[in-house]
Order: structure tokens, then C-alpha cells, then sequence
């Protein structure tokens, strides 16, 4: 906890971990450890006051992995919402269906690291 943070959203962050979907415990295992290009990666990130599934603070990357719940009209307009603050923040938000974590892993890791590419080309094309 970083001194700011109520400690329902700690709370709140370490339930989410205890109950991850196995999609998110698929992923994790990919990508946990530093083991995709070196790139730390935090799970169950709060941003403002939502909680990321995971975040990789260092390339300002959002991963949202989504269940059927995400299909319904009231959820989807959740996210869209929640996707836009995010972004307002200064992060990319990339969105996964649970079953592509499970059916086509290396897509999933192809398109993170094809945002970590355009970060980097973003970068040199700064300097």
C-alpha cells in the first residue's frame, strides 16, 4: 500500500487476486516474473478508482481479459466508460476474450509485444 490508498481498494485488489478466472491465471503465468521482453507487469493494478486485471506501468499497458459477464449491454457500457478514463490517464488499454488466452496465447503475447514495438517507435520518434 502506498500511504494514499483506502484500504477497502487493497482489500478489494487482494479478493480479486484470490479469485482470479483461470483466463487470468493463464495469462499471468505468461507473463509474470519479467518472463515477456523483460517487462514487469502488476496484477489486479488500481488506476484512479478502478482496478486493472494487469498493468505494465513502465509501457503505460492496460490488459483487460473478458468473460461472457463483459457481453451484456449494461457491462459493456461499464467498460467503455472505464476504458476511457484509463486512457485519459495516459495508458493503452489492450482487451482479451478469456477464451483467446486459452485458444491463440501466442496472438495474445504478439499483440502486447506489438504495442511495446509502438511504444518504442513512438519514443524514437521523440528524440
Amino acid at each position: 500500500m502506498d500511504g494514499n490508498e483506502k484500504p477497502s481498494k487493497l482489500t478489494q485488489r487482494r479478493q480479486l487476486r484470490r479469485n482470479s478466472t483461470p483466463a487470468e491465471i493463464a495469462l499471468w503465468n505468461m507473463i509474470r516474473d519479467k518472463k515477456l521482453d523483460g517487462r514487469k507487469f502488476r496484477r489486479q493494478h488500481s488506476i484512479g478508482f478502478y482496478i486493472a486485471d494487469f498493468c505494465c506501468v513502465a509501457e503505460m499497458l492496460v490488459i483487460e481479459l473478458d468473460g461472457q459477464v463483459h457481453n451484456e449491454p449494461g457491462a459493456q457500457e461499464y467498460d467503455f466508460h472505464r476504458d476511457e478514463f484509463i486512457k485519459s490517464q495516459g495508458f493503452t488499454v489492450l482487451r482479451f476474450e478469456n477464451r483467446t488466452v486459452f485458444e491463440l496465447p501466442d496472438a495474445v503475447l504478439h499483440a502486447i509485444r506489438a504495442h511495446f514495438d509502438e511504444n518504442l517507435a513512438r519514443q524514437q520518434g521523440l528524440r
